[in-house]
């Protein structure tokens, strides 16, 4: 039974449960690099600048491959891009594993480049095979299980590194592409999940949008601004909180959790906001959390856990109402794969940036405050251009 099928009937939750497992291999393999990257460093010798690509690079592979993957996602049928995905996924977090640094930056590589088609394919499926009135509440979970296969990572791999080494924690998040390209198969049948079958443009068709071009443009600079100050945020918030805070390392890295874990209530939090609220309303909510992060640690730093606390559902939420945005307003499922691909390729070029800018800007001004300033630039133009941009998205039913 295909996905086309699962999505008129109860089965169809089948397909969301799926929807989630997939997602939990989209952000956790490359974030596992992080909690062991001084153990790597010290057996293979790495410089920092390489170390830090090990976390860039994924990033930059959203960015560079995003127009690729929506051709595949087109030629190859959204269902077998998703297997590809995640057994991308899972060959790249093997090789990562196995062997010294080329094989490091290699199964990397692969790793971003497998993502990269699964962040086309994922919200295509939606947009095809849900209703309306479901696909808020499909894309809430599957921003939501981003969340937790990053937060799920970062727990586990540094206690798995102290008791098997760092190569064994690596692996071990092949264990949840395991599970999801089992339940995948069942979900949408061995022949849709291994078989080419391109789209034939199924999925709601909808009239043409009056002025989608800066409609496009416009959640361009929303998905841009969001993924810089997220990115920008997640690198330098355990820094911030030791040097104004005296927060112990260890200290500010659990504080720091509080902004990534929130972001489950956000991406579940838009869908069901968006029944009563239109998408404006909203954006404008996620735009005040957000704006409050940076305002807030420059006027009240001891207040970080009110800061992280809203930060975390604006981050959820923000890239939920922009996917949701995108797959409403498209017309069909090629411009629905074409909107998604110059979104998510230009955003995430603009999000490579943060961390090294931020830092360069704390390093050169010997204070976090110009960084903040920063930081705050972009969520206030996210604000901006995601309350203009999702004007005519209609409101969830």
């Amino acid at each position: 039974m295909s996905g086309r099928i699962l999505a008129r009937v109860p089965g169809s939750y089948i397909l969301l449960a799926c929807i989630g497992l997939v997602a939990l291999n989209l952000r956790g393999p490359f974030v596992a690099v992080a909690p062991v990257a001084d153990l790597m460093q010290q057996d293979l010798h790495f410089s920092p600048v390489l170390l830090g690509l090990l976390t860039s690079i994924p990033v930059l592979c959203f960015s560079v491959a995003a127009p690729l993957a929506s051709l595949a996602a087109r030629r190859l049928g959204a269902e077998f891009a998703v297997t590809l995905t995640i057994l991308g996924v899972l060959a790249g977090v093997l090789v990562r594993s196995a062997g010294g640094p080329l094989l490091v930056v290699a199964g990397t590589v692969l790793i971003g480049l497998a993502i990269t088609v699964g962040n086309i394919a994922v919200p295509l499926i939606i947009r095809r095979d849900f209703s309306p009135a479901r696909q808020g509440t499909a894309m809430g979970i599957y921003t939501a299980a981003l969340n937790i296969g990053s937060f799920l990572t970062s727990v586990v791999t540094a206690p798995l590194a102290d008791a098997a080494g760092w190569r064994i924690a690596l692996a071990a998040v092949a264990v949840l592409a395991v599970g999801a390209i089992a339940f995948w198969t069942l979900a949408v049948g061995p022949r849709d999940a291994f078989l080419v079958s391109p789209e034939d443009g199924g999925g709601t068709k909808l009239p043409p949008v009056q002025g989608s071009g800066w409609i496009t443009a416009g959640l361009t600079v929303a998905f841009a601004m969001q993924a810089f100050s997220y990115y920008g945020v997640t690198a330098w918030l355990p820094s911030y909180l030791h040097d104004e805070l005296g927060m112990s390392v260890g200290e500010a890295g659990a504080a720091s959790s509080i902004f990534q874990i929130l972001a489950i209530a956000g991406g579940l939090g838009v869908p069901f906001a968006a029944r009563f609220l239109s998408t404006t309303a909203v954006a404008v909510i996620l735009g005040v959390l957000w704006t409050a992060v940076p305002a807030g640690l420059l006027l009240a730093p001891h207040l970080w856990w009110l800061w992280s606390l809203g930060g975390g559902i604006a981050q959820g939420g923000g890239i939920t109402v922009i996917f949701i945005a995108i797959i409403r307003l498209a017309r069909d499922q090629v411009s629905a794969g074409r909107m998604s691909a110059i979104v998510q390729g230009s955003g995430y070029c603009v999000a490579a940036v943060a961390p090294p800018l931020v830092g360069f800007v704390h390093d050169a001004s010997g204070s976090w405050t110009p960084a903040l300033l920063v930081l705050l630039a972009s969520v206030l133009i996210f604000f901006a251009s995601s309350t203009l941009s999702v004007r005519r998205v209609p409101k969830d039913r």
